[in-house]
């Protein structure tokens, strides 16, 4: 007998995906980090880029503060009781045109971040040569 499927464990089982964008996100930031520490702020160009990293490191540590807390969220809800629902409104256009849209956006993710991989390990294995 397979168990009921509920929305609090829907809503659970899908805290994976804002985990994993929290965790992208936090690690570009990182990054972008690191690369400040190699910026001369005498320069006036490494300073704009320095200013810039910077506010994009601190909106992107606060997305993956965000993301990291909703899955959390969405992770504790697993036992939430499934409550009434209307019908007619969980079988509108609107409710499909949703998760059409949801889908979409992770089959977008999944060939953007397809299309960046040969480029980003190119990048990564030219690093570890030149490092060691």
């Amino acid at each position: 007998m397979s168990e009921q499927q509920t929305c609090g464990k829907g809503l659970a089982d899908n805290a994976v995906v804002p985990g994993a964008l929290a965790g992208v996100a936090g690690r570009l930031a990182g990054n972008l980090e690191v690369h400040m520490r190699a910026l001369d702020r005498d320069d006036p160009a490494a300073a704009r880029e320095h200013d810039v990293y910077e506010r994009v490191a601190r909106g992107l540590r606060g997305a993956a503060a965000a993301l990291q807390d909703a899955a959390a969220e969405m992770a504790a809800a697993r036992e939430l009781p499934m409550g009434r629902h209307d019908a007619e409104a969980m079988t509108s256009p609107g409710v499909l045109d949703a998760f059409a849209r949801y889908v979409e956006a992770e089959d977008e993710l999944r060939a953007l971040l397809d299309a960046r991989r040969e480029a980003l390990m190119q990048m990564l294995a030219g690093m570890r040569e030149a490092i060691g």
